[in-house]
């Protein structure tokens, strides 16, 4: 009798466990850092409302991304005069273009490094099981 109960319990716990990675009990939720409030609403000042389109966006909603970068670069807002001093004493005026700029540029120096990066670059993705040595000749 005992035995019995044994493999009973046995088999009993192992049916629990296999539905426990059952797909019916996986329910899909929500993400929680995609949850964006919504915009006030805003009155026009001159009160000369048009009526809005059936789907369009609303003009004062932005996505996520554009409020981040909003906040971290601070948009299209003027720089204080802070910021004006570093840039000034970093040489914006005696800056050139810009690097992408001169970087194609024949007078510009550059380092011959062989095709190893390309060759590096170009390997096929993988666990390396299958990589070969090979020697020039």
């Amino acid at each position: 009798m005992r035995k019995l109960i044994m493999i009973a319990g046995g088999l009993a716990l192992a049916a629990s466990l296999s539905a426990c990675g059952h797909k019916g009990y996986d329910r899909a939720r929500p993400d929680e850092f995609a949850v964006a409030r919504q915009a006030p609403l805003v009155i026009p000042p001159d009160f000369a409302l048009a009526p809005p389109q059936p789907g369009a966006p609303r003009p004062q909603d932005t996505t996520a991304a554009a409020q981040g970068l909003d906040a971290l670069f601070g948009g299209s807002a003027a720089r204080s005069p802070g910021e004006n001093a570093v840039l000034d004493s970093a040489g914006r005026t005696s800056a050139d273009g810009g690097a992408r700029s001169s970087a194609g540029s024949p007078d510009t120096n550059v380092v011959d490094k062989g095709t190893t990066t390309r060759d590096i670059i170009a390997a096929p993705q993988g666990n390396g099981q299958d990589a070969q040595t090979s020697t020039p000749q």
